[in-house]
């Protein structure tokens, strides 16, 4: 069961854009209370009318363009779908507040919109005071960039995570870095994805310094959109379903424990793990998360 009430945490969905009508998602979307839709930009950010996020991929403000968001709908049920309401799934903190940073589209995506959606959640949690606990990063590619590097270092010092998948290449990324999993901020959250049975997936990548844990990313029902707007339940695999458990974690430790920094809900996901066989030796940690090491009663 649901062990701590989320809504008063937020979290950043940093991807394709979120189904926000999914009735399993449904209230779960933050509405912005600072940006009514009026034509106006209210809140002085930049962003006229983000009344849910932005579609910086597209520059306007709608974070839901259909059915090819379905990945950045996935993953937004894996960390916060409702609970207890006798449909459909459940996400790991069940009343957490999706807001949406749409930065990949139909072409994927670009590293200057990525940046600026990192730097979107820190100044709602800056100049509004948002409880932006985490965003979740279940994307990849293209090489170093100084540039974002030093937005998640923002993020970092106003107590925002950044918990990235470590990809699907069967890599070792101690030897073959790849972004932005392999940055180095102390924020980071590098995540490989494991199977029902604890097998490290034979396509996720690892590594014993720069990936930090697993979790289950084989076979994952979550959230999706059908055509005409429909809800759905899809089942995925990837990296990128193993992150969103871990940010969904984050969500919830917050949730249990006000206040906490970046580093103090890092260490105790990192810490409270179960130690795994597959993973020692191919993450920092050895372990697989245990959300119930910190959440649980």
């Amino acid at each position: 069961m649901n062990r701590a009430d989320c809504s008063s945490v937020y979290v950043g969905i940093i991807d394709e854009g979120i189904m926000y009508s999914h009735s399993d998602l449904a209230g779960n979307v933050w509405t912005n209370p600072h940006d009514p839709v009026d034509g106006i930009d209210n809140d002085g950010n930049g962003y006229i009318d983000d009344i849910r996020g932005w579609d910086f991929a597209g520059n306007d403000n709608s974070v839901y363009d259909g059915t090819g968001d379905d990945h950045g709908t996935h993953v937004s049920g894996t960390v916060a779908a409702k609970g207890g309401n006798g449909i459909g799934v459940a996400g790991v903190c069940w009343t957490a507040q999706l807001i949406s940073a749409k930065f990949l589209g139909a072409n994927g995506g670009t590293t200057a919109n990525a940046i600026k959606a990192v730097d979107y959640f820190t100044d709602l949690k800056t100049r509004h005071g948002l409880n932006v606990v985490a965003t979740n990063n279940s994307w990849g590619g293209g090489g170093y960039s100084s540039g974002l590097f030093d937005a998640i270092q923002r993020a970092n010092t106003n107590n925002i995570l950044f918990i990235a998948a470590a990809g699907n290449s069967g890599l070792n990324l101690d030897v073959s870095p790849s972004y932005p999993a392999s940055y180095t901020n102390s924020n980071l959250i590098a995540v490989a994805a494991i199977d029902s049975k604890g097998n490290l997936a034979s396509w996720s990548n690892y590594g014993s310094t720069s990936v930090d844990l697993g979790a289950p990313g084989v076979g994952i029902l979550s959230t999706i959109p059908r055509k005409n707007n429909q809800s759905a339940y899809g089942s995925y695999s990837g990296t990128s379903m193993a992150t969103p458990h871990v940010t969904g974690a984050a969500a919830l430790y917050a949730a249990a424990h006000p206040g906490s920094s970046a580093a103090d809900i890092k260490k105790a996901l990192l810490s409270g793990g179960v130690q795994t066989g597959s993973l020692t030796g191919k993450t920092v940690t050895g372990r697989r998360l245990n959300i119930c090491s910190s959440s649980c009663p």
